[in-house]
């Protein structure tokens, strides 16, 4: 029998959190960049102000690809911790903020689209704390990331935009850097519109009125909670039912449902006939050796992965002798998002004799509505492959 080691602490010091820090302590480099007299503090009079300007559009490329390589440790290494997840996306607005407030105070951009901006982290930011506040986690879209790459393109070429001079208004107007630089930032602003909205559209259960949180929250909860476990419920009845006429067995490999899936299965009369067993894998040590999941994969990848779910289901399928092997792997929140894995991202992978599959589901709810959604998920894989 494996044994399960406690958890280690959450190291605080790894390479990817001191990247990120490193990211923070360079912004206020790049405002003394672009907004301060250095040439003149150090002696270089023949550094032009559009040199200056370049130089500080390079300083702010170099901070911003920072944020790439503090996310590729994270993943890398294994080491995605809640300081990173928290310092991270603080860190791209801090940056963000700090360049447009910089841009606006050198009149180069108008404080319009800035206000935009500004306004839409205020407002994301108050909806996140109101959902944290009520035990949920509203998954980042790809709105969110896209405009974050927009916006940090566009201060790009309007600080180099900014180092060109253009004799008129029409020589402006004309030149490609010009429109290209108000393109991009048009875009920007477009997806962050979009990212505002989307949160707003995810929220809007919580943003709803009442007399009391209780009259808010728990009706609704607690009919999608009931809707769930008995379309659940009457899957089981059909797996059971279906291998049981056709000789099969099922198995199980677990994660983030902690065993809800075969606790479901054995609920039914008769399951006896069909269920040989499950594992519980919810730590990676168990998935490597019971289940014989790569350790690589589990360093490079996370075990929030297509292979993972496909190994474990393997795994389950080998080591319980059985038909037909089901496994989930995911994100239930209200903690653990990492990069590209949004809480309520889930693989069900399922195997046979003959093969194996695994798919990604993208849930949204509270930490129960996820779990139950995925046991529903899972279910359905083992009825389509009995």
């Amino acid at each position: 029998m494996a044994t399960i080691q406690p958890t280690a602490p959450e190291k605080l010091w790894t390479p990817a959190n001191i990247v990120t820090l490193i990211r923070i302590c360079l912004v206020p480099v790049f405002v003394l960049a672009i907004v301060s007299p250095w040439p003149i503090w150090m002696g270089l009079p023949d550094i032009t102000m559009e040199a200056k300007r370049l130089i500080a559009a390079g300083i702010f490329i170099l901070i911003s690809c920072t944020d790439w390589i503090d996310g590729y440790l994270a993943r890398s290494r294994g080491e995605v911790t809640d300081f990173g997840k928290f310092m991270d996306p603080l860190a791209d607005k801090i940056l963000v903020a700090a360049a447009l407030i910089a841009l606006v105070e050198l009149a180069v951009l108008p404080g319009w689209p800035v206000l935009i901006i500004l306004a839409r982290e205020f407002i994301v930011s108050g909806i996140r704390m109101v959902a944290a506040s009520k035990g949920e986690v509203i998954a980042a879209s790809w709105y969110g990331k896209a405009k974050t790459v927009f916006q940090m393109i566009a201060i790009v070429l309007f600080l180099a935009k900014d180092a060109l001079v253009f004799p008129t208004a029409v020589a402006a107007f004309t030149n490609p850097l010009f429109v290209l630089s108000w393109a991009v930032m048009g875009i920007a602003l477009v997806l962050t519109i979009m990212s505002m909205l989307d949160y707003l559209v995810k929220a809007r259960h919580l943003l709803k009125g009442g007399s009391s949180t209780a009259s808010r929250e728990a009706p609704p909860a607690a009919t999608e909670v009931v809707a769930l476990q008995k379309a659940i419920d009457e899957r089981a009845r059909s797996i059971v039912e279906k291998a049981r006429a056709r000789g099969l067995s099922v198995a199980t490999a677990e994660s983030l449902t902690g065993g809800l899936i075969a606790a479901t299965l054995t609920s039914v009369p008769g399951s006896s006939e069909v269920v040989r067993g499950g594992i519980v894998s919810y730590v990676n040590d168990v998935k490597q050796e019971l289940l014989g999941v790569s350790g690589d994969v589990l360093t490079s990848q996370g075990a929030v992965d297509e292979l993972v779910a496909l190994q474990m289901a393997r795994g389950a399928l080998r080591k319980l002798s059985s038909d037909v092997a089901v496994s989930v792997t995911g994100i239930a929140g209200p903690g653990g998002a990492e990069p590209g894995k949004p809480v309520g991202t889930v693989w069900v992978g399922c195997a046979t004799v003959k093969g194996g599959l695994a798919t990604c589901h993208h849930f949204e709810g509270g930490r129960e509505v996820v779990r139950l959604q995925t046991v529903l998920a899972a279910l359905q894989a083992i009825e389509a492959a009995c």
